[in-house]
């Protein structure tokens, strides 16, 4: 039994939970098809830039209405998710290679095509994407990384208070 703090909050989780959390996060075959075909070191073409813009995986089977970009890593630290599928709610935490301008870009053009709805959208040191989708909101934080690439953390919650439908 692993034990969380967080703020005031204490959480008990046992490892073979953990554990079924990465397994389920890294399981392949969500049935989304990416709008661009993917791109690995060993198919990148020639003399194509390094950063070249990410296509969602199709990996993070227990987020299937979130785009994960290319090469993402979850970030368990960060991560705090409840339910599945479609009814998820939580929080997502994600670190990328790609930079922040190009996170930011991949969430405005490929939400669209996951049904979720833009509210509102700044770009700036942390730049803050908002959409809802189905009574539940999508809030995205997007940050320039330690180094290089970004950090991304993703929370969806239900809209105004409404209780979370669970599977």
């Amino acid at each position: 039994m692993v034990k969380v703090k967080h703020a005031n909050l204490m959480i008990s989780v046992s490892v073979a939970t953990l554990a079924a959390l990465g397994l389920g996060a890294c399981a392949q075959g969500t049935g989304l098809a990416p709008s661009a075909p993917t791109m690995n070191a060993q198919t990148q073409a020639p003399g194509a830039a390094a950063d070249a813009p990410p296509s969602p995986q199709q990996s993070f089977n227990r987020f299937p209405d979130i785009p994960v970009p290319t090469k993402a890593e979850m970030d368990t630290t960060r991560t705090l998710v409840f339910g599945s599928g479609e009814s998820w709610y939580g929080q997502l935490g994600l670190d990328t290679s790609h930079n922040a301008n190009t996170m930011f870009d991949f969430y405005k053009q490929e939400l669209a095509g996951f049904g979720w709805q833009e509210i509102t959208s700044v770009r700036a040191q942390l730049s803050v994407l908002t959409y809802e989708r189905q009574g539940r909101i999508l809030s995205i934080q997007i940050q320039k990384g330690s180094l290089s690439g970004a950090y991304v953390t993703l929370t969806v919650s239900p809209r105004g208070g409404a209780a979370p439908v669970m599977n």
